[in-house]
């Protein structure tokens, strides 16, 4: 019994040192080939989409998450805007968020699964709902944008 669960913690450790090779080899692709500007503490889901239009204008700061199916556009094409989108530190944006073109979120931000930036956010608060709103401020975060009770 005890030979299966080391058996596991291996596969489980083995596994988790492969996710980490292809994020800093997807992180290399964001910053050197698209010339977006991420930090190398962010994380960055597989499935995030981050606007390829105008990639210099996507900004993402230190110990920030974005989860799986958010979109952070940089450039509006009816209006023919391309503009700089920034998240600030210790930022946590849900799964499948809409950040807008040329939105400022703050540091220590969460935004709600499913919410629709349209307009700057300041640091230190809650956003959820289209279009998002503050729901809750004063708060604080660390890494990855987890919530400090």
């Amino acid at each position: 019994m005890k030979r299966i669960n080391m058996k596991k913690a291996l596969v489980v450790k083995i596994r988790e040192f492969i996710r980490l090779i292809v994020l800093s080899y997807r992180h290399f692709i964001f910053n050197r080939l698209y010339r977006m500007n991420i930090s190398s503490s962010a994380r960055i889901s597989f499935r995030t989409y981050l606007d390829k239009t105008h990639p210099k204008g996507i900004h993402i700061g230190d110990e920030s998450y974005v989860a799986s199916g958010a979109m952070i556009l940089s450039h509006d094409f009816i209006k023919d805007i391309k503009t700089d989108t920034k998240i600030g530190g210790k930022c946590f944006i849900g799964a499948n968020a809409i950040i807008m073109p040329g939105v400022i979120i703050g540091d220590s931000v969460i935004v709600g699964s499913g919410a629709v930036v349209t307009k700057d956010v300041p640091s230190g608060c809650v956003v959820a709902g289209n279009p998002a709103r503050v729901i809750r401020d004063n708060i604080r975060t660390t890494k990855f944008g987890k919530m400090i009770n």
